[in-house]
């Protein structure tokens, strides 16, 4: 639970029982269904569960639970939670995949979704706690923002864990949540409107490019999202790959594709729990850096003729690495603090290719001499050489691949030294 000032009140509210809601199904529709997916977490189900029976949201409400082939004691639980939840007026629906290997989050969320009824969807990993609150605030902003993944501030359990991660989580204002630069062209430009109109809508003779990057990935973390039912549907549910799928970072990323937006509920509404058996540790790091790579340069580096990439260091030149020739044809410099690396002057580009040089037709075969022959010479292709620069010398726009929160402050302050915009003159990548 979220200390009492945090949480939005006293300890003895969020554990007293609540008292029962009108029940659904006589009449009335139901407006907001929690949904967890669960897969042997008996350590946490209990308290998980709990925090389902204490919110103070007075409407209409159900549980809506995917058990993805658990083997420890989770069906148990859930059941026990059953017969409270149900006296205390909120339905409970339970799922199952009663096969031997588990299916993953991505399906078992699924799952849980279409089994449930709620014009409103709040997600909750079966690890996690909800503040008593945490169903009724953000059902008040979904109403205000239909097209919106709503989200949260959240208190890390233990709380030293992921110190950096969380304070992004919690600090970023609103308009980081949501960047918004736009690119206006002529009307007269149809061909170009045509090809963007799947994407962005048509506003007073412009168009309106939403881009969406963030440094980590989604703004609002998945354990946090609540959303209508009606806008996950539209977005098109969650990848059911399986293991090591980033699920919820692809659908952040269909979502914003779809000119979705996002707001964040400005209070602690939820306990986020870190563990070694979070499902979170299944995805590879390579794997998440290549959605956010291609993310990336789809979202950005396609409006973008050219840029710099600040970090000459191991990450600067491991984005570089990655990005399509194309747009390494873009990157024009990287620029830095460390003088080291800009008295070095450039960057080479080990990793270059052989081109095949036209056959020449030798005047001797030297296999069989009364024969004509024909050679082929393997010629290396140039290696690209980039330059590096202070960063004062350096020219925008940027791709910034400098940790944050790491340096007292020096990098922060070297950022805003420039007088830059963030979302227009450079984003996060990190």
């Amino acid at each position: 639970m979220a200390e009492a000032g945090r949480a939005g009140g006293s300890p003895a509210a969020a554990r007293r029982p609540v008292p029962p809601r009108p029940p659904a199904g006589r009449g009335r529709a139901v407006q907001v269904s929690v949904i967890v997916p669960v897969h042997n977490s008996e350590c946490w189900l209990d308290e998980c569960l709990k925090s389902v029976w204490e919110q103070d949201f007075k409407e209409t409400m159900e549980l809506s639970v995917f058990n993805d082939a658990s083997k420890d004691g989770s069906a148990e639980i859930i059941e026990k939670w059953k017969i409270k939840l149900e006296d205390a007026g909120v339905p409970v629906i339970i799922g199952s995949n009663d096969s031997s290997q588990p299916r993953g989050v991505g399906f078992a969320k699924n799952q849980a979704v279409i089994q449930s009824s709620g014009t409103y969807l709040c997600f909750l990993d079966s690890d996690d706690v909800m503040m008593p609150q945490r169903v009724r605030l953000q059902h008040e902003a979904a109403i205000q923002h239909p097209n919106s993944i709503i989200g949260c501030q959240v208190r890390r359990e233990p709380l030293e864990s992921t110190e950096r991660y969380t304070r992004w989580i919690n600090n970023l204002t609103d308009e980081q949540l949501l960047i918004q630069p736009t690119v206006y062209l002529c009307c007269a430009q149809e061909s170009i409107k045509k090809a963007l109109s799947r994407y962005v809508p048509v506003l007073e003779n412009c168009l309106r490019i939403i881009l969406v990057f963030t440094s980590h990935g989604p703004t609002v973390i998945m354990p946090t999202w609540f959303c209508s039912r009606e806008w996950f549907f539209h977005v098109g549910k969650f990848d059911e790959g399986g293991k090591g799928v980033p699920e919820d970072l692809l659908f952040f990323y269909k979502h914003i594709q779809k000119g979705g937006e996002v707001f964040r509920v400005n209070h602690c509404l939820l306990l986020y729990r870190y563990h070694p058996q979070a499902a979170t540790h299944s995805v590879l790091e390579g794997t998440i850096w290549n959605h956010r790579v291609r993310f990336l340069e789809e979202r950005v580096l396609s409006s973008w003729t050219s840029f710099t990439i600040w970090n000459a260091g191991k990450q600067g030149k491991k984005l570089y690495r990655s990005l399509s020739p194309a747009n390494r044809k873009k990157v024009t410099a990287f620029c830095d603090v460390d003088e080291k690396k800009i008295t070095k002057g450039f960057y080479t580009y080990e990793e270059s290719e052989c081109l095949v040089a036209p056959k020449t037709k030798l005047t001797s075969n030297p296999v069989c001499p009364s024969t004509e022959g024909y050679c082929f010479f393997l010629q290396e292709r140039p290696k690209p050489k980039i330059p590096i620069h202070h960063f004062r010398d350096a020219t925008p726009p940027f791709i910034i691949c400098v940790k944050l929160d790491l340096t007292d402050g020096a990098f922060e302050t070297n950022l805003n030294m420039l007088n830059l915009k963030e979302g227009m003159d450079y984003y996060h990548f990190n």
